[in-house]
């Protein structure tokens, strides 16, 4: 037992896991497993249809429609820790994101992306030990992390960031190079 628990540790201190050890439900309720975007580079961002940031759908849809015949795949992750802002069932979500901003892009279940029932996929993207490159917390809706082909963390952004600032863009592009 102590050596099965000293291998896990040293697995996730190294940071072997990927988000290709995740499945997730997709909006509609469907069990999606990450697997199936291998070989892609993922932007991953919690999203919430009642928040100052609201209006990043936009830029993220468009961003999403310039960058996903090069091999980048947006998910997004709604959640309602943040002041209430994502009270809406997935229905609701769905149809929002549809009406008012065209989302395209896969959209997922709601999700918890801190505290005591954290997502596991959320564990692993903010926690150094597992991810092997930075602990960030997620301060708010419309964090950014970005995977590389290998379903590996690279960096995280903060819910200011747009995805078509030109710091976010290099980032993409070297991941993509």
């Amino acid at each position: 037992m102590k050596l099965v628990l000293f291998i896990a540790l040293l697995l996730g201190a190294t940071g072997s896991k990927s988000i290709y050890d995740f499945n997730v439900k997709d909006i509609d309720g469907k069990e999606v497993a990450l697997s199936k975007y291998k070989g892609k580079v993922v932007v991953i961002v919690n999203v919430a249809s009642k928040c100052g940031f609201t209006p990043q759908y936009k830029e993220i849809q468009a961003f999403y429609e310039k960058y996903t015949s090069r091999g980048v795949i947006v998910l997004g992750f709604p959640c309602n820790q943040f002041m209430g802002q994502e009270p809406g069932s997935e229905s609701a979500i769905k149809s929002f994101c549809s009406s008012q901003y065209s989302v395209t892009f896969p959209m997922f279940s709601k999700v918890d992306v801190k505290g005591a029932d954290q997502a596991p996929l959320y564990t692993y993207l903010t926690d150094q030990a597992q991810n092997g490159v930075e602990g960030n917390k997620v301060s708010w809706n419309f964090q950014k992390f970005i995977i590389g082909k290998d379903g590996k963390l690279i960096k995280s952004y903060s819910p200011p960031t747009s995805v078509l600032s030109p710091e976010f863009i290099k980032s993409i592009e070297l991941a993509l190079n």
